[in-house]
């Protein structure tokens, strides 16, 4: 084993360009446990490891004991764990509250509205000519249909758009940092002002019932012990959250690549039929959330490396999507490619639960895009923005020139 392999994912450089360290990671230290931070963390980078932790997870646990700590640290209550932060049977409960509304069918009802939210977004672009494709596409077409789902107006996206970028921030931080008390006290002014809008949008859904999530979710509050208060703002939150941030930079990352990579934009011009498989191409080619951590349970050992029971694993989906072990040319961006077991919406019960919304939200932005224009050209110089959460593989800024 190499003894001078190291992984540093708050590094601005590795953000940027991290395949050639996991491709070491995967040949010489598929477990790498990180040194000098507060808690035991190892970055797990081959496939097949990846995959295994995410199905078990009653040996790698969703639920960490992170809230009980940082209890201690701020002494007073903090709201319940997202239903991300749960297993087996809670998460189960939670899950089942809202995935009816992102079954196949009920996604597939959305599609007209998606794209006429999309074709209305490009043509505003297109009459700009230059535009930052994120505020001006890959932002707002996610946003204002998760908001058409939970039942919240579409002119508040501005709002959900700063909730947004505050919630996630400082994402996965902890595993590198420990705790801020700063950081906390940012977090919780901003649960207070999610509450105080949600509270008073929930009373009036108790009132005048509508055809909505929203309206789902205050009923199985009032059913009994179904969903707490606090549960249910805990879950406004996270698909407020999941369900813009990873579309957005999905959508985002797609034409980054196509700019990267002409001659894959031009066949999927020529045949729009490659849309579908280009999508899955950009999920693995570059995955949006690079890591997905879990808690170890019970004293193990993998690929040599022994863990103990409150360990922690980071799941690097970003080097498991170029494992050579499973995929033919790992490094070559494909959009024509066959075989793509991806992993990049996770694997096992936390599988992303708006999985088919994203496939969908991002073939419409690339059909509308590849439909009103000739040609996408870049408008940026220098690096784009680093979205400021090392979990995601995102830019906050995208400045293209866009040809009708």
């Amino acid at each position: 084993m190499a003894s001078d392999f190291a992984l540093d994912p708050l590094d601005p450089a590795t953000r940027r360009d991290p395949y050639a360290l996991y491709a070491r990671g995967r040949r010489e230290r598929p477990v790498f446990v990180h040194e000098g931070l507060p808690l035991r963390v190892a970055s797990v980078f081959r496939y097949a490891d990846v995959q295994a932790i995410l199905r078990d997870d009653e040996t790698y646990s969703s639920s960490f004991p992170l809230q009980r700590q940082l209890r201690e640290l701020v002494a007073e209550d903090l709201p319940p764990p997202s239903m991300l932060g749960t297993d087996g049977a809670e998460h189960a409960r939670l899950r089942g509250l809202v995935s009816k509304a992102f079954t196949p069918r009920i996604v597939r009802r959305l599609e007209p509205r998606m794209e006429s939210i999309a074709a209305e977004l490009v043509d505003a672009a297109l009459a700009a000519g230059e535009v930052d494709l994120v505020q001006a596409l890959t932002y707002p077409l996610p946003v204002t249909v998760i908001a058409d789902i939970i039942g919240i107006p579409a002119e508040d996206r501005a709002r959900f758009k700063r909730w947004s970028d505050e919630a996630i921030a400082s994402l996965g931080l902890v595993f590198f940092g420990g705790f801020d008390r700063e950081r906390f006290e940012r977090q919780r002014r901003l649960l207070d002002e999610m509450r105080a809008y949600f509270v008073p949008l929930a009373q009036e859904r108790a009132r005048r019932p509508q055809e909505d999530l929203l309206t789902g979710l205050v009923q199985a509050e009032h059913e009994g012990s179904k969903l707490s208060h606090e549960e249910m703002l805990q879950m406004l939150i996270l698909l407020l959250v999941a369900g813009n941030e990873t579309t957005t930079t999905l959508i985002s990352n797609a034409v980054i690549e196509l700019l990267a990579h002409r001659d894959a934009e031009a066949r999927v011009r020529a045949e729009p039929e490659l849309v579908e498989p280009l999508v899955e191409e950009v999920l693995r080619f570059s995955s949006p959330v690079q890591f997905d951590p879990r808690r170890v349970t019970r004293d193990v050992e993998i690929a040599g490396v022994k863990l103990a029971e409150n360990d922690y694993v980071l799941c690097w989906l970003g080097s498991a999507n170029r494992d050579e072990a499973v995929f033919e040319r790992p490094d070559a961006f494909d959009p024509e490619r066959s075989k793509n077991p991806h992993l990049a919406f996770g694997f096992g019960a936390h599988y992303c639960l708006g999985a088919n919304l994203a496939r969908l939200e991002a073939r419409v932005a690339l059909g509308a895009l590849f439909a009103r224009t000739r040609a996408i050209e870049p408008a940026w110089k220098g690096e784009l923005p680093l979205h400021p959460s090392p979990v995601f593989r995102a830019v906050t800024a995208l400045p293209v020139r866009l040809r009708a």
